[in-house]
This record gives structure tokens, sequence and C-alpha cells, in this order.
């Protein structure tokens, strides 16, 4: 395949890149008004397990994200990018024929393996061609229009759902990822040429993980990323059940999941606002202060006569909200002192607090009960140590 060898304009770029971005979102997203009907066709006797579908996609995910950016180094952005997106494709594929249970998550594994790929690359490709503030406004750019697709693909899946059936979601993800990936293939250059290329070497990914984790910043800042994934994959899991369950609301859930989205997106706009005034620390301890006192509400709430509709939404909200608060700051924490091994220690960030998040969730989302409750005490259980955590050893 021949391509461009041209930088693309900067309108472009950035829609091909909020696009390949958004591949994640609307594999996890739009799955959620599948899944009483994923429950009731494969595992009725356990509905609670049908929400492994989404975990066992993060599962994938942060694996796959320890070594694709490594890979990129070795043989180019494109082709891994390319290579992910066979992977993601046969998954889905899998995923809409499976007839059991287990052979759904193990198909939405590989899928998560796959879609690491154009999560990690395209990073690298916006990096390979810009720097400093030219990045973080493209990035920013990217970002607000990937903000707009966890509002809409509930909706969108919905709607698949209705006119073809649930099985019709995975094969949505197969047509968005030749839009996404193909865009990318056939207009984006490869931004890696042979002579800047590092051999694939095990041994290095070994030691610049050892290394990373023997700065206290790192583990630190890694550990309690890996609990803000808990509680916002637990959420993710255990929302659609709610909605369906405890308020019998399950018909309006895209819409209001797309309210949730919207209003907590605007958490990274304010973020980057007062991030440079008040300071990473202070706006992570302010993130989860402010969850603990949401999360206890819905708790004494709900154990002196129940959690109203309103206060639940809110709280939703809230947590999406601490998520754009915490999450980006405990990033460039732990890459402070990593700058010299910038790449290989983003993937080692994201692949363990990824895959220690799903570890966390999946066991939350299983105690579901019919009530808000098991999420709002591990959530505020998780909070507080988080809080705990960030005040005692982020100095």
């Amino acid at each position: 395949m021949n391509a461009p060898t041209r930088r693309l304009s900067q309108p472009e770029f950035i829609i091909l890149v909020a696009f390949n971005f958004a591949l994640v979102a609307f594999s996890i997203d739009s799955m959620l008004p599948a899944l009483p009907e994923i429950a009731q066709a494969l595992t009725p006797e356990a509905p609670n397990r049908a929400q492994l579908v989404l975990t066992s996609f993060v599962l994938g995910m942060g694996i796959g994200t320890l070594v694709t950016g490594p890979l990129s180094d070795t043989f180019g952005r494109k082709p891994v990018i390319f290579a992910g997106a066979i992977l993601f494709v046969i998954g889905a594929l899998m995923a809409g024929q499976a007839q059991s249970l287990e052979t759904m998550l193990a198909s939405r594994l590989v899928q998560g393996l796959g879609v690491a790929g154009p999560r990690i690359v395209t990073l690298a490709i916006v990096r390979d061609q810009y720097e400093g503030r030219t990045m973080a406004s493209i990035m920013s750019y990217a970002m607000m229009i990937f903000t707009l697709v966890p509002a809409v693909a509930p909706l969108l899946g919905s709607y698949v759902i209705a006119g073809f059936g649930w099985r019709a979601v995975f094969y949505s993800f197969v047509l968005f990822a030749i839009l996404a990936i193909g865009w990318l293939m056939l207009r984006q250059p490869e931004t890696l040429p042979p002579k800047d290329r590092r051999p694939f070497v095990p041994q290095a990914l070994v030691a610049a993980t050892r290394e990373c984790f023997s700065y206290r910043i790192f583990t630190l800042s890694t550990t309690v990323q890996a609990l803000a994934f808990g509680m916002l994959f637990g959420c993710l899991s255990s929302t659609q059940q709610i909605f369906e369950v405890t308020y019998g609301r399950g018909d309006e859930f895209p819409f209001w999941f797309a309210i949730i989205a919207l209003v907590s997106g605007t958490a990274s706009i304010l973020n980057a606002r007062l991030v440079v005034r008040v300071g990473m620390q202070r706006m992570i301890s302010a993130g989860f202060g402010l969850q603990i006192v949401f999360s206890l509400a819905v708790l004494f709430s709900g154990l002196t006569g129940g959690v109203p509709f309103a206060l639940y939404l809110v709280w939703t909200t809230s947590l999406f909200f601490m998520a754009g608060l915490v999450i980006g700051n405990l990033n460039a924490l732990a890459m402070e002192p990593t700058g010299h091994i910038a790449g290989l220690a983003a993937s080692i960030i994201g692949a363990t607090s990824t895959v220690l998040g799903v570890v966390i969730a999946a066991p939350i989302g299983l105690a579901f009960n019919g009530t808000p409750l098991p999420l709002a005490s591990a959530t505020a259980a998780l909070s507080i140590l988080s809080f705990t955590m960030v005040k005692r050893g982020l100095r």
C-alpha cells in the first residue's frame, strides 16, 4: 500500500486521532444496552456474570498495552496498528458468533489485545510529528471530540440492538474499525522511518519495569491510578443493571448516560485550567475527597431508606468527573522520574493500572444485589484509601 508522504492537515489529523482513540470507548459503552440480552442468552442462571464481557475486554487491552509501544518502536507505527486492528476484528467476529459465555469472554479478551494497538500507537504517531504546546493543543482538540463518543455510544448501541439484535453490536465494531483504521492506513504516512527503529529486546522491558517501580512516586501513582480505574470499571460494569433492575429505567439508560458523559467530560477542561495554579497533587486530593463525600451520602441514604434516582445520577456523574480530575494527573506524576524511558514507562503505567483496575472491579460488579449499595460501599472504601495514600505519600 502506497502511503502519502506529506503530513496531514491538522483538522484531518485531529479527527483521525480522535476516531482511533474512540475505538476503545465505543467497544465498551455501546455494549452496555446489550448486557441484559447477553445475560439472558448466555448466562441466565447468573446474570451478573454478563458484566465480565466488559472487564475481559479491558483486561485484554491492559495486557496488550504493555507490548504495543515497544513493538511499534521496532516494526513501525502503522504495521502494529494494522496488526492490532486485525486482531480486534477477529475478536469481534468471534464474539458475534459466541454460543457460550466462556467463548464470549475469550473473544472479548482477543478484542482488547487488538485495540491496544490503535490506543497506544496513535499517541506515538502524534508525538512523532508534534511536541510541546502544539502537541498539547492537538490532543486537547482530539479529546474534545473523543468525549462525545461515550455520550452517544450507548444510544447507537440501543438502535443497533433494536434493529438487528444484540449480536449485531459486535459487527458494528468491525465497521467502526474499518472506518478508523482504514482511514489511517490510507491517509496517514508512517512516522517512524526504518533508520530510527530499535530492536525489540524483552530484557529491556524487564529492566525498565524494575527501574520504574524503584521510584516511589511511580509506584504510588500507578497504584492509586489502579484504585481509580477499579472504581470506574466497577461503575461501568454495574450501571446498566442498576438502571434496569433497581430503578426500572433500562429503556432510558442511553439518554441518561449521554448526559452523565457530557457533564463529566468537563472535568478535563476544569483540570486544564486549574492544575497549573493549584498543582497536580491538590487536584488529585480534591477529586478523591469529593468522591468520599458523594459516596458516603449514597451509602447513608441507601442504609436509611433507599437511594433516590436523582441522587444516583449525581453520584455516578461525580464518579466519572473524579476520573477526569485524577487520572491524567496521576499519569503525569508517575512519568516525572522516567523521562529517559518515557515510552516504556507509559506502557508499564497503562498496563499495570488497567489490569489491577479490572482485578478490583470484577468482584465489585459481581456483588450487585439489586441496589447501588455494593458499588457505593466499594467506591467509598477505595476513595478513602486513595485519598489517604495521596495525602501521606505524595509529598
